[in-house]
């Protein structure tokens, strides 16, 4: 099998190095740009499996690409490096058509476990009828959530709405575009109505409501559901410069 292709668009010359040879490091094959112009030209010369994105950068911001990237019909998963504490640049990258975000400082480890995350989604071809996380298995054929082997009583709306989760499973999802999604651009609703139906599907589905494992919160921003909510695997090689043994420092504004 050949391995998977990365592009990473990253302006800062010395986490760009870092993460091109982690990566690489990790059998993956890396290109890199290290600004918007000449990173848009390369998703459209390479077509690479995955995108590792920057949000700051020269001549096209990562915001200004991601949403070219989208407009040009390229499906391929974007994880958006942003600022610690920036939860309003998170939810705009989101909402333009990332699939995924990671925030400065970060662990190259996190950054690898995403990207195999997103990758695992991309070959899994099309969705299944039926899913199985935790004691659950839904059955979107049948319409019906089981538990245990006993079928849980659910709403329309909070079926469609466990099943979008589970269809987008690992993902980072904002409200918005969860009432986008689950209850249609033409109803009024808040996004309160999001979280109150989050927390019925959490008292139907988690061992654990109050520590839920499958649903879980991104503060301020969204939720993300986790079919297998376990911790990675460290690698096994051993290298000077690891994921497991190396923070990526968050770099000045720009």
């Amino acid at each position: 099998m050949n391995p998977s292709s990365i592009l990473i668009i990253e302006d800062d010359p010395t986490m760009l190095r870092v993460l091109k040879d982690n990566f690489e490091f990790s059998g993956y094959k890396v290109r890199t740009a290290a600004d918007g112009k000449r990173g848009l030209q390369a998703v459209r010369d390479s077509q690479p499996d995955l995108l590792i994105l920057d949000i700051m950068l020269p001549e096209i911001s990562g915001y200004d690409l991601c949403r070219r990237v989208r407009q040009e019909g390229f499906t391929l998963p974007i994880i958006m490096l942003t600022a610690k504490g920036q939860e309003s640049d998170i939810v705009l990258g989101l909402n333009l058509g990332a699939d995924d975000y990671v925030t400065k400082p970060f662990s190259l480890e996190v950054l690898l476990a995403r990207a195999n995350a997103c990758l695992r989604r991309r070959r899994g071809g099309p969705a299944q009828a039926v899913s199985e996380f935790g004691d659950c298995r839904l059955d979107t054929q049948s319409h019906k959530l089981f538990r245990k082997g006993h079928e849980v009583p659910m709403t329309p709306k909070e079926f469609h709405l466990l099943e979008y989760l589970a269809q987008n499973a690992g993902r980072a999802l904002t409200r918005e575009r969860i009432l986008d999604e689950v209850w249609g651009q033409d109803v009024i609703v808040t996004q309160r109505s999001v979280d109150r139906c989050i927390n019925t599907l959490r008292n139907k589905i988690e061992a654990d409501p109050q520590q839920p494992r499958l649903i879980q919160t991104i503060r301020d921003v969204g939720y993300r559901f986790e079919t297998d909510p376990t911790p990675p695997l460290k690698p096994k090689a051993s290298n000077p410069v690891t994921p497991s043994t190396l923070s990526v420092p968050s770099t000045p504004s720009k």
